[in-house]
């Protein structure tokens, strides 16, 4: 069953004459490891409101764009007196849980900037605090069960990320957050192990899409991907609390996910869970993002800082006479981010905000010519289509490096890396090479993210959107979020005055 602190869970495909047993399914375990009451490490804890403090900071600095706004309209669609609230509204304001967790999901993940946790596969943790907020609010439930409830939510996707790659067979990620997100949602609610399985199957089945949301021409469904996984996630549980059961089993079966979305018939995959009673820790593998960019591109980007003034006296402060920049990095990198991806989009000046941020290449080279990293700035039309950029932008180019991508695929937090070797040649053949593993951010970078920083970003990222007072009243309520009693959740939304809320006025359906 694996150590004394972790069971090792091998997964494989099944035939239906072979009647898998449910307590050896996978969705079954997870269910398992959802509904175990074990109590919250305080560092645990102190990490779970630093992330919802920083999924806040993104939302606000998101609160007017289109895609926002749109699931914002969407949800004012839904009201529900004592139901949940949503980004931007006075916490009286109150719309159905799932449609809340719709609009406040695409509000954290509109602008790419909240946390992250990269191995087998990728994903962005965070994605369920929204739906976990709205069921907890609409039910009325205290602040521990929400805590424990985020706690299981994360044990689950990073067990996920760390034991199946879905990115190798062209599933988007957020297959992911379904089924973690059902999971910290009974974890919440209290529920019994099998109808959390239930759920998390239902979950699965229904959130699994294919990459090309991240592909060519990256459109704002990349902000409703997870916003649809916490919604189709909460209605999920709703159906199993009500009786209803699932495909089943839905990772194992003969025609399940495994046999016909990822590796096949033959694949085997390892997932570690917790052992009964250990506690989830698995939040504090992951980590959060200084700038507003695809994860892979936050160390690249710090590195860009550091090299900066050496860039600018061998070349003079001429950035044409730079003549070639190479990143080595890792496989995920240069394939997502990077060259090895073949989008020609990534090199189009008139590309969207959303594939600019999936550019390594333009990252670059805004990030050497500035010196610093901009949220709406360093996306701007205008920024993008400046010609000396435009001209640097296309020498910049990036090589998979078999180094780079062990070290992305290392289990030992301690080489794990996400960044790489960047070499700098000048039209003299002078050169400049430098390398960074992790981001300064990174739990072991040069300035870890602690909860000074989670404030910092939110206030900086808020200014001039949330009143002063807001802003404070809602720091205060995260920091006695373990103890705020029933109905007391609605203190975790974040409330803009009317005449700073932009709405998307077009009619649709509802």
């Amino acid at each position: 069953m694996g150590e004394d602190t972790m069971r090792t869970n091998t997964v494989r495909t099944h035939r239906e004459t072979e009647r898998l047993p449910r307590q050896r399914q996978l969705a079954y375990r997870l269910a398992l490891t959802a509904a175990d009451p074990v109590p919250l490490d305080a560092d645990v804890a102190e990490m779970i409101g630093n992330r919802v403090i920083d999924n806040a900071s993104v939302a606000m600095a998101a609160i007017n764009r289109p895609p926002v706004a749109t699931a914002r309209a969407q949800a004012f669609a839904h009201p529900r007196p004592g139901g949940a609230c949503v980004f931007g509204l006075p916490a009286d304001r109150r719309v159905d849980a799932e449609w809340a967790a719709w609009a406040n999901g695409t509000a954290v993940r509109e602008l790419d900037f909240h946390d992250t946790y990269l191995a087998a596969d990728y994903a962005h943790p965070g994605d369920s605090i929204p739906p976990l907020t709205a069921v907890a609010q609409q039910v009325g439930a205290d602040g521990a069960a929400l805590l424990r409830g985020i706690a299981a939510a994360y044990e689950i996707h990073v067990a996920l990320v760390r034991g199946i790659c879905l990115h190798r067979h062209k599933i988007d990620h957020v297959a992911h957050l379904g089924p973690a997100a059902a999971a910290g949602i009974g974890a919440l609610l209290g529920l019994e192990a099998e109808t959390i399985y239930q759920a998390i199957q239902q979950a699965l089945h229904l959130t699994t899409a294919t990459r090309q949301s991240r592909k060519g021409a990256i459109s704002s469904w990349k902000a409703f991907a997870p916003a649809h996984a916490g919604k189709i996630a909460i209605e999920a549980v709703d159906r199993a609390m009500r009786g209803e059961g699932a495909p089943s089993p839905i990772y194992e079966g003969e025609d399940g996910v495994i046999a016909w979305l990822l590796g096949g018939p033959e694949a085997v995959y390892d997932v570690a869970l917790p052992a009964p009673g250990e506690p989830k820790r698995a939040i504090l593998d992951t980590y959060t993002k200084a700038h507003s960019a695809e994860y892979q591109s936050q160390a690249p980007i710090d590195l860009a800082f550091r090299l900066r003034d050496d860039v600018l006296r061998h070349a003079g402060g001429d950035w044409d006479r730079i003549a070639e920049i190479v990143l080595h990095t890792s496989h995920h990198t240069h394939t997502v981010i990077g060259a090895g991806s073949g989008d020609p989009q990534k090199l189009d000046p008139a590309a969207s905000r959303e594939t600019l941020d999936h550019s390594i290449m333009y990252i670059l080279a805004v990030a050497l010519q500035d010196g610093r990293w901009h949220h709406v700035e360093s996306y701007a039309p205008e920024r993008a289509a400046r010609p000396d950029t435009v001209r640097l932008w296309h020498k910049v180019r990036t090589v998979e490096d078999p180094d780079w991508t062990a070290r992305y695929h290392d289990d030992d937090p301690a080489r794990k890396a996400f960044g790489g070797r960047l070499e700098i040649v000048f039209d003299d053949g002078g050169r400049l090479v430098d390398e960074v593993a992790v981001a300064n951010a990174h739990p072991l970078g040069v300035h870890p993210f602690d909860r000074s920083d989670y404030i910092n970003k939110f206030n900086v990222l808020s200014d001039n959107i949330v009143m002063t007072s807001e802003r404070q009243r809602f720091l205060a309520a995260v920091e006695s979020v373990a103890t705020l009693l029933s109905g007391g959740l609605d203190a975790l939304t974040v409330a803009v005055p009317p005449d700073r809320l932009r709405h998307n006025e077009r009619k649709g359906i509802f």
